[in-house]
């Protein structure tokens, strides 16, 4: 990577958090679907609060709560200092967490610190993440394990990103017979490889596909949440892609209809249910609806990018555990008292 292409990965990267604090980037006429559903209340719960439970596991990982931060950032100083400021809270929340896209640590080492998590986060799952369209860009299975190596991950997260792609000023939108080379990544390696869109969703024959291609983990990423064309749409000096930018506000599949579709269609998959998360109780919907963990990205940033470090990590611990708190209630007033009976509840209706 030559020092022009890593100064403009370096202001890409700036700017795309600089956008997400400042400006209006979620989604416009398109909600996550959480908000259609409703738990019934049950009166007479039979467990004490105290034992209700938020622990369980991932591909053999213990965790505290089935809760993910999502991938966001890398490639900078100040994604370095968010990253390591999300990875020490979910070690001590136990919620496993992503990391942004890789791509700038693969094509310079230097940049590689900023995705290096693992002496903050020495036990919680952490995933890896590369654009899955960088492997028809120069990209293959060495590469792929090369981010894993960086990371010292546990799994490896291929993004779906074709919509913002066409929109960033810098995109590549050759997203041709990538399925094989997914097949390719997923044979190749000795983690797990996932697949995630990243906010406009994934629909049940495509998640077919890739489970049939090897991938062992699906990340919806639904609509409802962060629009990235509408991000990119402040990055653009293009009038003609900031005008289309409009026109797709609301495009993409609901994070609560990704999730439910996906499931019904593949009984067996692991599914990660993120884009527009906010709450707990929307992580306790997203269980109920067939998740396996509920992501939060976006609603995290400001705190994790405070100026001050340690107001930053009182901020996102009391985040975390608040986010916890009212799942854990809203466990409660079903009446389950683990996440598997959360999962096969019958008490999470249509509004």
């Amino acid at each position: 990577m030559s020092v022009d292409q890593q100064a403009a990965t370096a202001k890409r990267k700036g700017e795309h958090i600089r956008i997400c604090l400042q400006e209006q980037v979620n989604s416009v006429g398109i909600e996550t679907g959480l908000g259609r559903y409703r738990f019934k209340h049950n009166a007479l719960p039979e467990l004490s609060f105290a034992e209700v439970s938020l622990n369980t596991d991932w591909f053999g990982k213990k965790l505290g709560a089935p809760l993910l931060v999502s991938s966001m950032t890398g490639g900078t100083d100040e994604a370095g200092a968010i990253n390591r400021r999300l990875a020490v809270v979910a070690e001590t929340r136990g919620w496993a967490i992503g990391l942004g896209s890789m791509r700038a640590a693969i094509e310079n080492e230097q940049l590689a610190a900023s995705f290096s998590i693992r002496k903050d986060a020495p036990t919680v799952p952490v995933i890896a993440n590369i654009g899955a369209v960088q492997l028809n860009y120069g990209f293959g299975v060495e590469s792929c394990r090369r981010a894993v190596d960086i990371a010292e991950a546990d799994a490896l997260v291929l993004h779906l990103n074709s919509m913002q792609e066409v929109f960033q000023p810098e995109g590549d939108t050759d997203f041709r017979n990538l399925l094989i080379s997914i097949e390719q990544v997923c044979r190749s390696l000795n983690v797990p490889v996932g697949v995630k869109e990243v906010g406009w969703g994934i629909d049940a024959e495509t998640a077919a596909a890739l489970v049939g291609a090897g991938v062992s983990f699906i990340d919806a990423a639904g609509a409802g949440g962060t629009s990235w064309s509408q991000v990119e749409k402040f990055r653009s000096t293009d009038d003609l892609r900031r005008q289309a930018a409009e026109a797709f506000a609301d495009w993409g599949i609901p994070t609560a209809e990704s999730v439910t579709e996906i499931r019904a269609a593949l009984p067996e998959a692991n599914i990660i249910a993120s884009g527009g998360l906010r709450t707990g109780v929307d992580a306790a919907k997203a269980i109920a609806l067939g998740a396996n963990l509920a992501g939060f990205g976006r609603v995290l940033l400001p705190q994790a990018a405070s100026s001050s470090k340690e107001v930053s990590q009182e901020q996102l611990l009391q985040q975390f555990e608040r986010i916890e708190f009212e799942m854990r209630t809203a466990m409660f007033g079903i009446g389950v008292g683990t996440v598997n009976e959360l999962r096969q509840t019958n008490r999470l209706i249509l509004k």
